[in-house]
């Protein structure tokens, strides 16, 4: 049959590229078709264009899901060790950088795309660009028909599998949709709720205007909610919060629900207000708060604080409405910023549909998915793209 290979890969981005490359090397003939112009869109913009391509201490433990133990299998088949041995194996060279985050020496992303088209075109596995996938069929033979758009043509292809690994719904411009939901649910497999991750939050009502004027400071802060905490920068903007330890929390998070921010982490804002007293008490609350903070944040404080008081005529009180703020400043998120700012998509394909091992439908023969649209998000710091390497290598060892 004409166009016929042993795969369909849809979706160009790190699971699918990495599937089609490990499926070049075990000799099977693969389709990889992408909507955008170029290969490989999300990685580019990744970490600010340089591409945190996995993190050294992933375990399940940094993935969100109903079942985030599902992953333990994909994810020891295709180690983290095996992610650096491949990449330099191809020329890239890893450097560590905050809590295990892996770049490459050379801090630029095309390096990754690169590298796989180099070994798609070594292994002869084929690449349809602008190629908008329209249907995907199984007929009565268990063969797969996909159709698709191609320079304004209606193109099929026909394969034995089906990989679905088109991403989830954040950053709409690089070609983000619902696809791999669609077709989850027309095959009859469910899918977990989804939402934005890895998501600025955003303040409005009264609050608003003191976090705008904040706009560009950063803070180290340890940041909580009743499940789970994250010490990392913040960073205050016109709309509210953002920064890594907002991102990492926002998976965790409920519209409706408060948050906590501990200012001061690594220090005792009692102890530090004891041991000026014990020096002499001389120095105002700004001055303490000072050797932490910008001025333009110690005078936002002021809204709370009595920064203008010199420490030794602190009350008991004061010194306590001092910790609670400093220790334990609470606030209401209005909401996000929805999937245009957004990571990635918390929720997906449900993990009790899909064989621990190899990631086909367990309803559907031939069919995977693989990546992003799968229930299984991962924290901030090159989680995401080890979860997309490893599911991509481990569906090319079943098809």
């Amino acid at each position: 049959m004409k166009n016929q290979y042993d795969a369909i890969i849809i979706g160009g981005g790190a699971c699918g590229l990495m599937c089609a490359v490990q499926a070049g090397i075990r000799d099977r003939r693969t389709l990889v078709l992408e909507r955008n112009e170029r290969p490989g869109a999300k990685i580019l913009i990744s970490g600010g264009g340089r591409c945190n391509y996995t993190n050294l201490y992933t375990t399940t433990a940094n993935f969100i899901s109903a079942n985030p133990t599902f992953g333990q299998e994909i994810l020891s088949r295709w180690s983290v060790a095996d992610t650096i041995g491949f990449f330099e194996r191809h020329g890239i060279v890893g450097k560590e950088k905050t809590l295990g985050q892996l770049f490459p020496m050379s801090d630029r992303a095309k390096d990754v795309v690169q590298v796989f088209a180099t070994l798609l075109q070594r292994y002869g596995q084929a690449l349809s660009l602008n190629s908008r996938v329209v249907s995907v069929a199984k007929g009565a033979n268990g063969t797969f028909e996909v159709a698709y758009e191609y320079g304004g043509e209606l193109k099929y292809a026909h394969a034995n599998g089906v990989v679905v690994a088109s991403g989830g719904l954040p950053v709409a411009k690089l070609g983000a949709s619902d696809f791999a939901l669609r077709i989850a649910r027309q095959f009859g497999l469910d899918v977990v709720p989804t939402a934005p991750a890895l998501v600025p939050l955003t303040i409005t009502g009264k609050d608003a205007e003191w976090f705008a004027a904040l706009s560009g400071n950063s803070v180290f802060c340890r940041v909580f909610n009743e499940r789970i905490s994250f010490e990392e920068n913040i960073l205050f903007t016109h709309w509210g919060l953002s920064g890594p330890a907002i991102l990492q929390l926002s998976s965790y998070w409920r519209p409706g629900e408060a948050i906590g921010i501990d200012l001061l982490p690594n220090h005792s804002i009692e102890q530090l207000i004891n041991d000026d007293r014990m020096a002499g008490g001389k120095r105002l609350v700004s001055q303490l708060l000072g050797d932490f903070y910008s001025r333009r944040l110690v005078e936002a404080l002021g809204k709370f604080l009595p920064i203008d008081t010199k420490i030794a005529s602190l009350g008991k009180a004061e010194a306590k409405r001092i910790a609670e703020t400093i220790h334990r400043f609470a606030l209401k998120p209005a909401g996000d910023k929805g999937y245009d700012k957004a990571e990635v998509m918390r929720g997906g394909v449900a993990t009790d549909e899909l064989h621990p091992q190899t990631l086909e439908a367990q309803k559907v023969a031939g069919l995977y998915f693989g990546g992003e649209c799968v229930d299984m998000t991962g924290w901030l710091g090159g989680y995401n793209f080890q979860w997309a390497w490893a599911s991509g290598y481990a569906i090319a060892q079943a098809i």
